[in-house]
């Protein structure tokens, strides 16, 4: 029977029932197919209460996203308007504004919540 995961020991049984389900040839909808997606949800929420991702920083948040979209950084003078500002809010010597985040967000879909953290 699956029970909640209360403790790390729980959390690494659950992880090593995970990984040995995960190396089997599952079925769709079979007991076994139930009890991986079961384990992976209680493992996801464990995770998530005791180790936390922090949320991306904006500036490295930019920085990745041109990096993914294969941009380079002067692609932001095209978004934000000119290279001096392009410069001081990499350099951190500006802040994003409330109409630069809105930019930004349209042209490299990164979350607003992202961008509105304090730096």
């Amino acid at each position: 029977m699956i029970k909640p995961i209360k403790n790390k020991p729980q959390y690494e049984a659950a992880l090593a029932k995970v990984y040995s389900l995960m190396q089997r040839d599952i079925k769709p909808d079979s007991k076994d197919s139930d009890e991986l997606e079961v384990l992976s949800i209680l493992v996801k929420e464990y995770e998530t209460e005791y180790y936390p991702v922090p949320k991306a920083k904006p500036l490295d948040a930019i920085k990745f996203r041109l990096e993914q979209m294969g941009m380079a950084e002067s692609e932001l003078v095209r978004i934000l308007g000119n290279r001096s500002r392009k410069s001081e809010i990499l350099s951190g010597k500006r802040k994003l504004s409330l109409s630069m985040i809105r930019k930004l967000n349209e042209a490299l879909h990164i979350p607003a919540e992202v961008l509105i953290q304090a730096y």
